[in-house]
């Protein structure tokens, strides 16, 4: 009896073990206040789809917090304000983590600091931000158009897809010859030209990008698919790209 005891309960360790093994463990960014976001994310990212997510500040990430994460996400907020709260020390964190594998998925704010664009971007991808002049243009519900290969990271059905926008950056490709080109998953169709921002502009230009860093992979959404009408799904299979699982 007592090594039926044993067996069972090394079966139940492994079986544990497995599941473990299962789980993306994802730190989201998150300073009190600065954007809904967060919360949002860790709702559309729960336990019963395979997460574990966890909220971690810039302190938080300068003490080592992302160092056995799979992947981190930056929502919407402020690029500049959350490279500040980060700081060098937490900026550095970041790029280690994705050098040596980690998932960075950045939301709008998030894309602006993954950029190579700003001196307080991490470059942790080869996009910089056109019509920088007019970044707040507007918000409102815009049509994108995806790419065979972004369909199939983003797990989208559809070639065209509307979506929230939110005074995101407008991508094209950069020139740091220590980073490699990335691979447009999205373009938008239409745009948003409010506050005396230019027509003709935003249309054709890059929405989401994927690329690797290191040994990680970067992934960067101007819009807001996590916002009520989505398409909330990209969220999950842009997680899960980062993270190298299928």
């Amino acid at each position: 009896m007592r090594q039926f005891a044993l067996v069972l309960c090394l079966c139940v360790s492994l079986l544990s073990a497995a599941i473990a093994d299962d789980v993306l463990r994802v730190a989201i960014y998150d300073r009190t206040g600065e954007s809904k976001g967060p919360t949002t994310l860790a709702k559309l990212l729960t336990q019963e789809k395979g997460f574990e997510v966890r909220h971690v500040c810039g302190e938080a990430i300068r003490d080592g917090a992302i160092r056995d994460a799979d992947v981190v996400i930056f929502p919407g907020g402020s690029g500049s304000s959350q490279a500040k709260h980060l700081e060098e020390v937490g900026g550095e964190e970041v790029r280690r983590f994705v050098r040596e594998g980690g998932g960075y998925v950045g939301i709008c704010a998030g894309s602006y600091l993954a950029s190579a664009e700003y001196p307080w971007s991490l470059r942790l991808i080869n996009t910089r931000v056109i019509d920088r002049k007019h970044w707040a243009r507007g918000t409102g519900a815009v049509t994108l158009s995806l790419s065979t290969e972004g369909r199939k990271v983003l797990n989208e059905p559809s070639e065209r897809v509307e979506v929230y926008y939110g005074q995101g950056p407008l991508l094209a490709p950069a020139i740091d010859p220590e980073l490699p080109p990335y691979t447009p998953l999205a373009v938008y169709e239409t745009e948003i030209a409010k506050k005396d921002a230019p027509s003709g502009v935003m249309a054709g230009t890059t929405a989401i990008a994927a690329a690797p860093f290191g040994k990680g992979r970067v992934l960067c959404i101007s819009p807001h698919p996590e916002k009520t009408g989505g398409p909330n799904h990209m969220i999950e299979a842009a997680v899960r790209w980062v993270a190298d699982k299928d």
